[in-house]
């Protein structure tokens, strides 16, 4: 009986007071719409991998298939019809469309079977959500097949596909043989049907979950990185100087024109790279940062274009540089004025041309991605001097960011340091703390030299050494108190009694409230330590 005469109404059943359908009255069967199929094969790629979900599916269609010859073997239809059945029994589903069925026994290297199908749901819900691919998809298919001949012929039988319209063929086509009669070159296939590889793909799911955890820290990372931007800009920025950065950073991330950030070390240019980034049309796409200051001019050349296989001793594989990683999104160049000559024409050709060669290659490959640049140099000063090429400049300076340092912008640094000292208690876990007025008064009158790097090594040194819940000007590194000390006196009048407050305050810290050897060092008496002890509580 050919698969045209077989009709799938007479093999259903449905029980009215329930609404179960059976399928030859025995298997409860389930109507799935492909779409929502299709989905579930992408969460399951997209969350387990490739190979791990090739696993899954090929064994649920084997289960299936098997099931299904049992069935047929349970009914009462002629041997001849049983025979045609299985093939298209795939028809009956819906999953696929045959075209041709052709059988042998398998010897002189034919293949015991030999199956054409076209109107794969498989491959059409594969391309649906991932395009064109390398590879046959029609996984749970050859899977189905597989369960059904093997449980008919009582011996192994695996079915492999060839061609695939998933991958861009006309049709599908799948092959069956025995198990022991598959070549070598299909091992890596085979093992999709082994019972025995359930350890490999438990051990692949495991590796998966990691990796899946591994994405969730960095994601969580990225959102931390994106909260500690706005600790150093964003909502904690109150000076108008910086303000009218930010406003103009806002503006500039929604194009796509070069950028040059420029401002002394420390001020935070990485980090204002990225919040353009955030900001930009790209925000989706990767954000890679070099500094090209820290790397050899032959190393950097590798690190940015990329390298074949023998371009040079050590390179063993191919690897994409930057330029090509950063595809879609944002590249930061650091320290772009610490650059050879050299290296400034490459760079400039990039971007001129949109497109790279790798290191010992002679083709060229598109890249599209946008270019933000950091200097703590006056790259006009260096054009003017000849060691920066102009042409280059133009090309990245299309628009210019000047970060002020923290020194003027002051507004922001109780801001600033209160958000690095939550930030730090939170990692350390410890409880809530705060700063005592003279250490907020060390930290406004403080030049900040290193800037906003230095204000949160200074905050994690602080936090580390206090043993309090308030962190005081003792707590501070002895170079900042000595440094911080004579910027507070060059800039306001400490009444006397402010400044004996603090140091007895500050004596008792140091000998962890032991009075007697605060009073010795402080050079007055036990009685006069007590009588202003008791003054400053009255006080409070």
């Amino acid at each position: 009986m050919h698969w045209n005469f077989l009709n799938f109404n007479e093999f259903l059943s449905r029980d009215d007071g329930s609404g179960i359908i059976r399928f030859f009255e025995k298997q409860r069967t389930l109507l799935f719409d492909a779409f929502a199929h299709g989905l579930l094969r992408k969460n399951l790629i997209d969350t387990l991998g490739l190979s791990a979900t090739k696993s899954i599916l090929t064994r649920f269609g084997y289960a299936q298939g098997w099931r299904l010859a049992e069935m047929l073997e349970m009914d009462p239809l002629d041997s001849i019809q049983r025979h045609f059945t299985g093939p298209y029994m795939h028809s009956l589903y819906g999953h696929l469309t045959p075209v041709s069925h052709e059988k042998s026994d398998g010897t002189g290297g034919e293949p015991l079977i030999r199956t054409v199908w076209k109107d794969s749901y498989e491959a059409e819900q594969h391309r649906l959500h991932y395009g064109v691919t390398d590879e046959c998809v029609c996984w749970t298919l050859a899977g189905f097949a597989s369960g059904f001949v093997s449980k008919w012929r009582g011996r192994n039988v695996f079915f492999i596909e060839t061609h695939c319209q998933g991958k861009g063929d006309s049709l599908c086509q799948v092959e069956a043989r025995y198990q022991e009669d598959w070549d070598g070159r299909f091992a890596d296939q085979l093992k999709y049907y082994d019972l025995e590889s359930s350890d490999a793909i438990f051990s692949l799911l495991t590796q998966r979950v990691k990796d899946v955890e591994e994405q969730l820290k960095e994601k969580e990372q990225r959102l931390d990185m994106l909260d500690y931007q706005n600790s150093c800009f964003g909502s904690y920025s109150k000076s108008p100087t910086m303000l009218a950065v930010l406003e103009m950073a806002e503006r500039v991330a929604k194009g796509d024109s070069s950028v040059v950030i420029s401002g002394e070390t420390g001020a935070g240019k990485e980090r204002m790279a990225r919040f353009i980034h955030e900001r930009s049309p790209r925000a989706k796409m990767p954000f890679l940062a070099i500094n090209c200051g820290a790397i050899t001019e032959s190393l950097l050349e590798g690190e940015l274009f990329g390298y074949v296989k023998g371009a040079f001793s050590g390179a063993t594989k191919d690897r994409a540089g930057f330029f090509e990683a950063a595809d879609g999104g944002t590249l930061f160049l650091d320290e772009i004025g610490e650059i050879s000559p050299g290296m400034q024409v490459k760079i400039l050709r990039v971007l001129q041309e949109k497109e790279i060669c790798r290191v010992g290659e002679t083709c060229a490959r598109p890249v599209d991605f946008r270019i933000v640049a950091a200097t703590n140099k006056k790259l006009a000063e260096e054009v003017q001097a000849g060691t920066f090429r102009q042409d280059l400049f133009y090309r990245l300076q299309v628009i210019e960011l000047k970060i002020p340092p923290l020194r003027e912008r002051r507004e922001d640094i109780l801001p600033l340091a209160r958000r690095f000292l939550d930030r730090t208690t939170q990692q350390c876990g410890r409880g809530q703390m705060s700063f005592t007025p003279q250490a907020a008064d060390c930290l406004v009158y403080y030049d900040w030299p290193g800037n906003v790097r230095e204000l949160q090594n200074t905050i994690e040194y602080a936090v580390a050494m206090c043993l309090e819940d308030k962190i005081d000007f003792v707590d501070f590194p002895e170079d900042l108190r000595r440094r911080c000390s004579v910027s507070i006196d060059s800039r306001r009048i400490v009444p006397l009694d402010e400044l004996e407050k603090n140091s007895i305050l500050a004596a008792l810290k140091i000998t962890a409230g032991n009075k007697t050897q605060a009073a010795k060092e402080l050079n007055i008496s036990v009685a006069t330590l007590y009588r202003k002890l008791e003054l400053y509580s009255a006080q409070s």
